[in-house]
């Protein structure tokens, strides 16, 4: 297939459908135990592999209107929810979605969901939530900026956006060379699964069913939060456990910023 025919989101859809079946650890529901301790307060959430979002980055819960935005498979969604919140959570995967609904069905919360890609939130109106949750997932997509043009319009005045995404230095190796566990470096930036790959190898990530990765610049995924009118006020990295490039440097940043008065 040529490189132009692939549908992006489409193809990621039914990837992340099949990562459901595979058991991928971010489609994993949380246990009741674990809502149960969220309605009494004692609850954390990550936006990257490791290290819990500081309490303070989120504000006062209670009622407040949370979009978990690209958040589907029963993780975060629920949490917030049991600890007093309103939750929306948008996602481009069924299966992701459905994770949501069992942990809801099964525990007694409400949860609106809504299938479809980060990029559109045009289903919203201005100003229709307090908080966006939005978990590493932008590695997803070709373009991050629409999704921080959308999540800042969403946002009330001072309403805060969590976000969290891979160092693009990551993208740099190569960690599938046969026989190396070590991290070779192959890859210009920007990555693209659609560009950086030959064509074979493309082909074969498309038939395998497995999502499709791209790489955003920090001038994107920080620099693109304050072009839409959002302030950073704060910043801290994380790293995943076991892989090879944990000895080296911190593979994900996680950001919150708020929308400013009058932006």
């Amino acid at each position: 297939m040529n490189r132009n025919e692939i549908d992006v989101a489409a193809h990621n859809r039914a990837a992340w459908d099949r990562e459901v079946e595979k058991g991928n650890r971010w489609t994993l529901p949380v246990s009741s135990e674990q809502v149960a301790a969220a309605r009494e307060g004692e609850w954390s959430v990550v936006l990257t592999p490791a290290k819990p979002v500081p309490r303070e980055w989120f504000g006062a819960l209670k009622r407040a209107r949370v979009l978990c935005l690209a958040s589907g498979g029963g993780q975060q969604a629920p949490i917030l929810a049991a600890a007093g919140a309103r939750v929306t959570v948008l996602d481009n995967s069924p299966r992701q979605l459905a994770r949501d609904a069992e942990v809801a069905a099964r525990d007694g919360l409400e949860l609106a969901l809504e299938l479809g890609v980060m990029t559109d939130l045009s289903r919203f109106d201005d100003a229709s939530f307090d908080l966006v949750f939005h978990p590493v997932s932008n590695g997803f997509i070709p373009d991050v900026l629409p999704v921080w043009r959308e999540a800042a319009r969403v946002l009330v005045a001072g309403g805060a956006l969590l976000a969290g995404f891979v160092n693009p230095a990551v993208f740099l190796f190569d960690f599938e060379a046969e026989g190396d566990a070590q991290m070779n470096v192959r890859f210009k930036l920007p990555y693209s699964d659609l560009t950086s790959l030959s064509p074979a190898q493309l082909e074969q990530r498309r038939l395998a069913g497995e999502p499709l990765e791209f790489s955003h610049s920090l001038e994107q995924q920080i620099g693109g939060q304050l072009d839409v009118g959002l302030v950073i006020t704060g910043m801290y990295e994380d790293g995943f456990p076991g892989k090879p490039i944990d000895a080296w440097m911190p593979s994900f940043i996680a950001t919150r910023s708020v929308r400013a008065q009058g932006s």
